[in-house]
């Protein structure tokens, strides 16, 4: 379980965030929290490969994590499945954080993630933890 000191940490430490699993429909979480976390002063960059070379929230979709460049932290909207493989990527692309959204759980991929030395938040949603703690 990560505390509130180590999201409030996270939160006020990163600047570059990959969102992998970005839509661009409006109704869907992915978009609102990218957005959301725009509107805060983050810079994200959205990863979904059926959208790569549009520009969304300022910035070019990408169609892999490789692509979106140095990042610090990888948000991840994948089913638990399919998040071992982003947090795989995250490692390899020398991010700081992984962060899994609600509902997404892979206790395998949040330990490799901190065995490479890398932050790891599961079930948690920033756009949330954002106003719970003031921040």
């Amino acid at each position: 379980m990560t505390s509130d000191s180590e999201i409030r940490d996270i939160l006020t430490s990163v600047k570059i965030i990959a969102l992998v699993g970005w839509s661009p429909k409006p109704d869907r979480p992915s978009h609102g929290v990218a957005a959301f976390l725009k509107r805060r002063g983050y810079r994200v960059i959205p990863v979904n490969p059926g959208q790569a070379g549009q520009v969304a929230l300022g910035e070019t979709v990408v169609a892999t994590l490789a692509e979106a460049g140095p990042v610090d932290m990888v948000d991840i909207f994948r089913r638990s499945e399919e998040a071992g493989a982003v947090v795989d990527e995250a490692i390899a692309a020398g991010a700081k954080v992984v962060w899994m959204q609600l509902g997404v759980i892979d206790e395998a991929a949040a330990a490799r993630a901190r065995a490479a030395g890398l932050k790891a938040v599961m079930n948690r949603c920033p756009a949330i933890e954002i106003p719970r703690l003031g921040l």
